[in-house]
């Protein structure tokens, strides 16, 4: 698929549930949001992007933390419009949302201090453009954080999530190993670590809500799991009742050469 026909599905996806995500406690909360937001050294001078942005959580905490200012940029105008009023509700005026796409960023180059982006580089068609702009906007000695669901090493686990993210959301890309983030960073001029690892655990029937997931999709995952060898089940901790699983996350950061 390429990049113009992901960024359609993304804005088909997402623009039908930008509501939901705006009272998601994935999205609007959790220890790796704090460790984030503590990885980016907010200071009273500090200029900060958010990529893909959705309803703004990000943007907004490092906005609550004291940036000077802070901009969050979303493919999709239904999330911009979220994003926007949850920000004006909470009465942050140093945090702004704009339309626009990660791998044509409208601004110029050493503009920001801070580029970060949670729990939406599983759906860029390709990161390394994106990677690139992140780069370019950064000021010397800046830092990317990045959030992100992330793929186990093992290339059948590997597979096995790839294949339940994309029954979910047929926008899903492809949730890269932390391995691949890091080589990704690498070739793209940043001194990359992994700084946290942890997982996401999900309510099964509310994360497929979340996106709208048709019953036909549901009742393949729910088959899926019910299938699922052990090795699956641990790696995913695959429940029945009530159904869920745990999805492994990383917070890497990329800072660019001062």
């Amino acid at each position: 698929m390429g990049s113009s026909a992901v960024s359609d599905s993304v804005r088909q996806q997402f623009g039908a549930v930008a509501a939901n995500y705006a009272v998601s406690a994935v999205h609007a909360s959790g220890a790796d949001l704090a460790q984030l937001v503590e990885a980016a050294g907010i200071t009273p001078g500090t200029r900060a992007l958010d990529l893909g942005s959705g309803a703004g959580h990000t943007a907004m905490a490092l906005a609550a933390a004291g940036a000077k200012e802070v901009v969050g940029i979303d493919l999709t105008p239904e999330m911009v419009g979220v994003a926007t009023e949850l920000s004006a509700a909470r009465g942050l005026t140093n945090v702004a949302f704009r339309v626009g796409d990660v791998t044509a960023l409208p601004y110029d180059d050493a503009t920001f201090d801070v580029v970060s982006s949670r729990f939406s580089a599983h759906h860029y068609a390709d990161p390394v453009p994106a990677l690139a702009e992140a780069v370019r906007v950064l000021k010397p000695g800046g830092a990317f954080l990045l959030v992100d669901c992330v793929a186990p090493e093992d290339a059948a686990l590997d597979t096995f999530l790839q294949t339940f993210e994309i029954l979910r959301d047929p926008s899903h890309v492809r949730d890269w190993r932390a391995s691949e983030w890091l080589r990704l960073c690498a070739n793209a001029g940043l001194g990359a670590r992994v700084l946290m690892r942890s997982e996401v655990v999900l309510d099964g029937a509310d994360w497929v809500r979340r996106m709208r997931t048709p019953p036909s999709k549901v009742a393949m995952l729910r088959e899926l799991f019910a299938e699922a060898n052990p090795a699956q089940k641990r790696a995913f901790d695959l429940r029945d009742q009530p159904w869920g699983l745990s999805i492994p996350i990383a917070l890497i950061e990329g800072r660019k050469p001062a």
